[in-house]
């Protein structure tokens, strides 16, 4: 029903942001990496929406990229995901890692979430495996192990998984051992 908004931002906090369209307030809820990545208060900005609709509920969802979005709708049509549950799992990688995570079947990518337990993990792998294998080959052997050690290293070390994620996918793939996936991502997240 309402698929995309633009307008200017006349709220903003760590759950929602309200963007003024046409003089009509829309709360949007999402998750942190986008609140933190939309323009401060009185910026205009353009998100994609999903219409959340239940019998005593109507939530706005938003998200910056339509893929992202895409992908939150298929989460929810996942027995047992709802949209706080999607809003989760999309915020602890980028849709691609997640991508990936379900072609490897690598449950742990999902049940961090709050939430979101082994039994919901593996449905969410079983129902999506087949849609993804298609068009991502999934990653098998010590290099998925290497990368899941090096990222739990980043996340103790203090950097927000998330962008743990998104940095070692950034390393090349040359790059092995634990270590080296550390130091190469130190390096990367020290320049930012």
């Amino acid at each position: 029903m309402i698929s995309y908004l633009e307008g200017k931002i006349i709220e903003k906090n760590e759950k929602f942001f309200v963007i003024n369209a046409g003089g009509v307030g829309y709360r949007i809820f999402s998750h942190q990496g986008i609140l933190e990545k939309i323009p401060a208060i009185s910026q205009n900005i353009g998100v994609w929406t999903h219409l959340y609709v239940r019998e005593d509920t109507l939530d706005l969802y938003g998200f910056t990229e339509k893929e992202e979005l895409e992908f939150f709708e298929t989460l929810i049509s996942i027995s047992g995901i709802g949209p706080k549950s999607a809003l989760g799992i999309l915020e602890v990688a980028p849709v691609a890692s997640l991508k990936q995570a379900i072609v490897s079947e690598d449950e742990t990518f999902f049940t961090k979430v709050s939430g979101v337990g082994k039994k919901t993990a593996q449905r969410l792998i079983l129902e999506l495996k087949n849609k993804l294998a298609k068009t991502i080959m999934p990653i098998k052997g010590s290099d998925s192990a290497e990368m899941a050690e090096a990222m739990d290293a980043l996340v103790s070390l203090g950097y927000k998984e998330r962008d743990a994620r998104k940095v070692l996918q950034e390393i090349t793939k040359d790059i092995k051992g634990v270590e080296a996936k550390i130091k190469a991502a130190l390096k990367i997240l020290g320049k930012k």
